[in-house]
């Protein structure tokens, strides 16, 4: 879908006029190579470096993603995707990874780089932090059952303002829905303005007696189900631990504010203390965060695994430690390790993974750890409640395995400082559609994160940075050219003895001096360079975000600014004219894009955007392998083309609305358009080819052609006018159903069949060759507007129509211009009234549907009510092509209908019952009682004037239904204002004309069977019948013009004819050429 969506504008945009440079790129670094080149080496992150070198690691992996280029190219050219696959860009390369470090730089210079020590989104299966915008991925958030504790905090009495110190202790209640948390608490957080109280209970595991503290206002939560509030603490005394109910009594009440600084005695006895200030941990802090809306309005305050953990207890004073402990190297690191497990500190919890989905297959344990921990402290009186409970959590977007918040040391981009302008630059962009921009990108704008940069792997650019080990002095580094400078100083300075740069040559862009350098870890990790005071400086081991790789491409692709700088500074190919990407890169590429463009060039990226929305299954299901509802695209494109795939994607829904797909709406569209358009083609190289038409005679005047010629060239003219707007507005899905529309009903079902005649018979005169010239130039004119949508078939039909006329000077259609409107061959008018004919005749198409009687039965007349004289006039003038049309004698138009067409009128309730509600009952009754005058004055002006209740009010007339019911002899039919009434009664002469007509029919099938020229002239023998005898006798003239027959005879028997029958009608038919 977002092939085809990029290729239909970038085509469009071509037969504009412009030249599009069609570069297409190979994203080449990040999570996914890297995981796949894992899985099929059977090997984790911790083997790299150990049982396999990072050289022969990253060699893999470059391997790895060029690999299936082909097959993306194969996929690429089979559906038409129009882009240059020879000199694409790749991101692996030094050229586009030089451009990268630039850009890092820029970013740097202007201090919008960082490093900090933070709590971020980390995948554990992946060994990686993520940034924002990658946990918010579509998919990434799960609806996940947990096992959820409500922890029971003890606290110190003394520590109690006086009215809550008692004898009882006092536990202070904190829900979580991580458990494994709960080892590494060191601070409870308050609301200060929250009401909170104390409750005298029972701990329904152990049945002691408790004090809890909770927020007033979750009492009814907490205290549901077993719980039975009493009036006076001797109630509590009754309180029998076989019983239904707990009681429970509230007993004080006090403010958040006056609860901080309670100290409570660690929750998980296991634990270590902090290595950093201990004496400070394990005491209830304030925080303007905490809420009522669910829990207990008091957070367990985890500051190593939750952000707003972390800045709650480093602003409380003093500042609470988050739970950090000396591990084998005396570095400070967290109770949970890099791969999910907890540390040996915790004793038996020791080893085992926080996340059951963190094991291998068939490894994880019946228990997690969150059961344990829910068991254990249900055992030591600490847990309150212990429940599953269903919530949203997020997952790793390339593993699907949950992520972890955790505290590490990243590089940030200093994105929330700068989002009021990425904003203000945004409102610059046209987004289809616009909600999308102003809301879901809008929306992340103004709320964004800084950006987390850093990823701790091994196959991706690597961040340029070089530090002292004192951290005192950076360098980045911007160019190669750069790097190789500060390698010469080491070498000089002795901390390197030879520079693996030194062939490099500066200024010289060939592919060949860039090619011998090598940008990735495996090689700058080795590279120690000297700061300004003569010490060592070491690269910043991380990798950059692969989504950095991304954003950075409409400059990289470029090798900007050592290279075509113009295209960047010059505005030659930035910003972009238009993007095209699903609506999930809204926080992807559509994002970093955004973000890198606004904050190094103060620019927007792209002007125009269109974001796609999902391909689904046929019933609005997410495509998946585990489902088995995921079409093949290979399989599809083989079946029925990319010219139907394509035509079927975008006439079907808006781009950016999803798409439920159904095969077999490809089926429909390469039979109702693609078919209708091959014989309506088809039609016109058949008689053409018989006439010897090549387009060689002069243009037949516009006003010389008959009336039909000059609708359908107006009705063209519209077209095209309408549909290059469409295509500039970036509305492609409007562009295709015009066009449907016009070669399946005005072309093929309008123009040809009423012009049939005029390329049957008669002499090629001006008539006919106006005709020709007419239809070649609807169907030129169609292969260019559908070109861009559907690009073999169009230029297929624009080839074989140019074949004869050479009239066309270019080789394909794609390098031929869109067509362009030419307003003095548009009609209105005249559109207008052959549209009130289409109306009419589908009006009386549909009461022959309903009586059962076919078209070729021809009927005796018809009466259309005018609601005016110009509607009367004009009926008048398509009065002729009507009774053709839908076969029938007379059209009487009427001035009044009132006196033969009784009409009746009901409301419309979907348009009236949100107007006028509890006053629908009167409004229905009013309608109901309108006269024939009324009705007629809403049908003719389009509202009359009512009173409802003694107010006047008026009534449009979409606020109504109009029927006309059947009289007497007659059926009618009525659909917006329009009505007719049709004659269904059949005399002998019209049954036997309709049996003529009908026989004419089965003989032309015949001829076309049998292969016959339509030139060839026939002797149509046939046994005997009665009826087709007395049929042929009162219409001989009509059926043996129509079919070229020379004689038809009647015989006894017929040994070599067919069988025939229709209608009553059973004989035998052979057809003989008689020349």
């Amino acid at each position: 879908m977002g092939r085809a969506i990029k290729d239909i504008f970038c085509r469009y945009k071509t037969q504009k006029g412009f030249q599009v440079n069609r570069k297409a790129g190979w994203d080449t670094h990040g999570l996914p190579v890297e995981l796949g080149v894992e899985k099929e080496l059977g090997i984790t992150k911790e083997d790299i470096g150990k049982t396999i070198s990072i050289d022969e690691y990253n060699a893999a992996c470059r391997e790895a993603v060029m690999r299936y280029t082909d097959v993306w190219s194969d996929l690429t050219k089979q559906m038409g995707y129009w882009v240059d696959m020879d000199e694409p860009y790749v991101t692996y390369t030094s050229k586009y990874m030089e451009s990268v470090w630039w850009l890092l730089k820029q970013l740097y210079d202007k201090k919008l780089i960082y490093k900090g020590y933070t709590i971020q989104p980390y995948s554990p299966k992946a060994g990686t932090g993520l940034s924002s915008h990658e946990l918010n991925q579509p998919g990434c958030y799960k609806d996940v059952t947990d096992t959820t504790v409500t922890a029971q905090f003890e606290t110190l009495n003394e520590t109690l303002p006086a009215q809550l110190q008692e004898e009882t202790p006092l536990h202070i209640l904190a829900w979580t829905t991580t458990p494994w948390t709960l080892p590494s608490n060191t601070a409870l957080t308050v609301g200060p303005s929250i009401d909170y109280v104390v409750v005298s209970t029972f701990n329904r595991y152990t049945h002691l007696p408790i004090r809890v503290l909770l927020a007033k206002d979750l009492v009814p939560k907490v205290f549901a189900k077993v719980f039975q509030q009493v009036e006076a603490k001797d109630d509590l005394l009754t309180y029998d631990k076989k019983g239904k109910n707990i009681p429970f009594l509230i007993t004080d009440e006090v403010k958040g504010a006056a609860l901080v600084g309670i100290r409570y005695k660690q929750l998980w006895s296991d634990a270590p203390l902090p290595h950093n200030s201990p004496e400070h941990a394990f005491r209830v802090i304030a925080g303007d965060f905490v809420t009522t809306d669910d829990g207990t309005g008091i957070v367990h305050t985890a500051p190593t695994f939750g952000a707003d953990d972390a800045v709650v207890a480093k602003q409380a004073t003093p500042e609470v430690p988050p739970m950090l402990v000396l591990d084998e190297h005396e570095q400070l690191v967290p109770l949970v390790d890099l791969q999910g497990r907890f540390r040996k500190e915790l004793g038996s919890l020791g080893g085992k993974y926080v996340k059951n989905e963190y094991y291998n297959d068939g490894q994880a344990p019946d228990k997690s750890v969150d059961v344990e921990i829910a068991i254990r402290l249900k055992e030591e009186n600490k847990a309150f409640t212990v429940e599953k409970y269903v919530h949203s959590y997020p997952n790793c977007w390339r593993t699907d395995k949950p992520v972890l918040y955790y505290p590490l040391d990243s590089w940030f981009v200093k994105v929330s400082d700068n989002k009021e302008r990425l904003v203000a630059l945004n409102n610059n962009i046209n987004w289809k559609p616009k909600s999308t921009g102003e809301g879901r990108f809008g929306n992340w704008l103004a709320n964004a994160n800084d950006w987390n940069l850093s990823r701790s792997r091994f196959w991706g650019i690597p961040l340029p940075i070089w530090r002292t080990e004192d951290n005192n002095e950076t360098k980045v580094i911007g160019s190669i050219e750069e790097l190789q400078a500060e390698v010469d100083r080491a070498v000089k300075a002795g901390f390197m003895q030879t520079n693996p740069f030194a062939d490099f040559v500066p200024g010289n862009m060939k592919d060949e001096n860039y090619d011998q350098i090598d940008l990735h870890k495996n090689i700058v990790d080795g590279l120690v360079l000297v700061s300004s005071t003569g010490e060592a400086m070491y690269r910043e081991s991380d990798l950059i975000d692969v989504w950095f790789d991304s954003g950075s491409m409409p400059y990289a692709q470029w090798h900007y600014p050592f290279e075509n700088k113009d295209k960047i500074d010059e505005a030659v190919a930035f910003p972009a004219d238009f993007i095209a990407e699903g609506v999930d890169q809204t926080r992807g590429w559509f994002y970093t894009l955004h973000v890198i463009s606004g904050l190094v060039f103060d620019s927007i990226a792209y002007k125009n955007v269109v974001s796609n929305g999902l391909v689904l299954d046929k019933n609005g299901q997410k495509m998946s392998k585990r489902l088995g509802n995921a079409v093949d695209p290979f399989e599809t494109l083989n079946t029925y083309g990319a010219d139907a795939t394509r035509w079927y994607m975008i006439s079907n829904a808006n781009p950016w609305d999803n798409l439920k797909f159904d095969v077999e709406g490809i089926a429909e569209v390469r039979r109702k358009f693609f078919g209708t358009l091959y014989n309506t083609y088809s039609f016109f190289s058949l008689y053409a080819n018989i006439d010897g038409f090549c387009y060689k005679e002069t243009d037949i005047p516009l006003d010389k052609r008959p009336e039909l010629d000059r609708w359908i060239l107006s009705a063209l003219h519209t077209l095209i006018a309408q549909v290059d707007e469409h295509f500039d507005n970036y509305e492609p899905t409007k562009a295709a159903r015009l066009i449907s529309s016009f070669v399946t009903e005005d072309l093929s079902n309008w123009y040809v069949r009423l012009s049939r005649r005029r390329f049957w018979k008669g002499t090629y005169e001006e008539d006919k060759i106006s005709a020709y010239q007419t239809l070649y130039t609807c169907l030129i004119s169609v292969a260019k507007l559908m070109a861009p949508i559907a690009p073999f078939y169009a230029d297929r039909l624009y080839q074989d129509l140019d074949a004869t006329t050479e009239k066309e000077q270019y080789a394909s259609i794609h390098l031929a211009y869109f067509p362009t409107a030419n307003n003095e061959c548009i009609a209105a008018d005249l559109e207008k009234k052959m549209e009130l004919a289409q109306r009419i005749v589908s009006l009386m198409l549909s009461i022959r549907k309903k009586e059962k009687i076919k078209v070729r039965q021809p009927l005796q007349k018809v009466l259309i009510p005018a609601l005016d004289s110009q509607e009367k006039q004009a009926i008048l003038e398509v009065s002729d092509l009507i009774a053709a049309e839908v076969n029938v004698k007379t059209i009487e138009i009427l001035d009044d209908a009132s006196s033969i067409l009784v009409k009746e009128i009901k409301p419309n309730f979907k348009t009236l019952g949100p107007r006028f509600g509890k006053e629908m009952k009167a409004v229905s009754e009013a309608i109901q009682g309108l006269n024939d005058e009324q009705i007629q004055a809403i049908e003719t002006q389009g509202s009359i004037a009512i009173e409802i209740n003694g107010k006047n009010t008026i009534l449009d007339a979409s606020d109504v239904v109009i029927q006309s019911k059947d009289i007497e002899g007659w059926s009618v039919a009525s659909e917006q204002g329009i009505t007719v009434a049709l004659d269904c009664s059949l005399t002998e002469d019209l049954l036997l004309e309709g049996i003529a007509r009908e026989f004419v029919n089965r003989i032309q099938n015949l001829r076309k069977d049998k292969g016959f020229e339509v030139t060839d002239t026939i002797t149509v023998t046939l046994k005997q019948d009665k009826q087709l005898e007395r049929a042929i006798d009162a219409n001989k003239n009509y059926i043996t013009s129509e079919v070229l027959a020379e004689n038809i005879l009647f015989v006894d028997t017929n040994p070599q004819g067919e069988p025939l029958s229709f209608d009553d009608i059973k004989t035998e038919i052979r057809l003989d050429k008689t020349k």
